[in-house]
């Protein structure tokens, strides 16, 4: 069994699974919005209601592998767990991480921004095999944005990185900055254009918009941002991954799905089955970091990933590992 934990700066989630064909058997999710980040942007630290959540979810996850570990015959666990953003930039994040390590038994560490993005591409590999030669992939977190330049190889072999970049804001710190200005057209545009002056170096090293006009680019999204305009545009009453994961939107539809969520309001938002309550601040954040990335980079289809951190951890460890090295990673 292998097991994957990805504590971000608003959400802590846990997968845990088999090896099955190309891909893994789920055998067991976890998921609970722990808000770890929750003012961070403007103390600088992690505060300690907000560690306090973070740890019983941690110890939630590290009890549910003990288990699966004691009480299956599937054979030992081998387990990573990581923090991103939040823990980065927090004065306290390594105090925080030592904590958690000696509450939880987790071997908990703070992963870059490099690894995240590979972890990202990893974990879509199969969506972004259907680029024909290039893929620029985004996962729009809690507390940071990924962006990867990705080279599509046509011989069958892994994508390849061709670079990187990570922007210091996300859905969480977003709207603690600037979440009423996303309900107004002047704001909304305003924050927009802030994200894409983070983006026009990247461009200006990688040339993505020649590639773009050279065609066979796609572009892969993945975060809660992108899988909720794909709810709104698939007009669904409630969440279901088997329609999000891997459904493809063109520009069109991207834009009308943008123009629809902006129209709701605060209110229709919340009141949305792919939104609800818990999530409704970070919407409109959300999409202005999108709007960004989709008006630089004029590509023509985007497919949806509701997949994450949690699937690259899981890929990687069951192709790293050898039979003498697996073992139960919990303390």
């Amino acid at each position: 069994m292998f097991a994957g934990i990805d504590l971000g700066t608003n959400n802590c989630r846990m997968l845990l699974g088999t090896p099955a064909g190309q891909g893994f058997h789920v055998l067991d999710s976890f998921s609970r919005v722990v808000r770890l980040g929750e003012g961070l942007y403007e103390t600088g630290r992690l505060s300690a209601v907000a560690m306090d959540r973070a740890i019983a979810s941690l110890s939630i996850c590290a009890e549910r592998a003990r288990r699966w570990a004691a009480d299956t015959g599937t054979g030992p666990l081998r387990l990573r767990a990581i923090a991103t953003e939040a823990c980065r930039q927090a004065e306290n994040g390594a105090e925080f991480i030592a904590l958690a390590r000696e509450r939880t038994g987790l071997p908990l560490e703070i992963i870059n921004t490099r690894e995240e993005a590979e972890l990202a591409v990893e974990s879509c590999a199969s969506l972004i095999a259907k680029a024909e030669r290039r893929a620029l992939l985004f996962d729009i977190g809690g507390g940071s944005t990924e962006v990867a330049w990705v080279r599509v190889n046509c011989n069958g072999a892994a994508p390849e990185l061709i670079g990187y970049l990570s922007l210091p804001v996300g859905v969480v710190t977003l709207s603690e900055r600037c979440s009423q200005a996303c309900y107004t057209e002047e704001g909304f545009a305003a924050v927009v254009e802030t994200v894409a002056a983070m983006l026009r170096p990247f461009e200006a090293v990688h040339r993505i918009g020649q590639e773009i006009r050279q065609g066979g680019v796609l572009m892969v999204g993945t975060s809660g941002t992108v899988t909720t305009l794909a709810g709104v545009s698939l007009k669904l009453e409630r969440y279901r991954r088997g329609l999000v994961d891997g459904f493809f939107m063109n520009r069109g539809a991207v834009e009308a799905a943008l123009a629809e969520a902006k129209a709701m309001g605060r209110d229709g938002l919340s009141r949305h089955p792919c939104i609800g309550a818990d999530r409704v601040d970070f919407v409109l954040p959300g999409c202005a970091i999108f709007a960004a990335i989709h008006e630089l980079w004029q590509i023509p289809d985007l497919v949806v990933a509701d997949r994450g951190l949690r699937e690259g951890m899981l890929m990687r460890l069951m192709r790293n590992v050898r039979p003498e090295r697996r073992g139960y990673g919990l303390a």
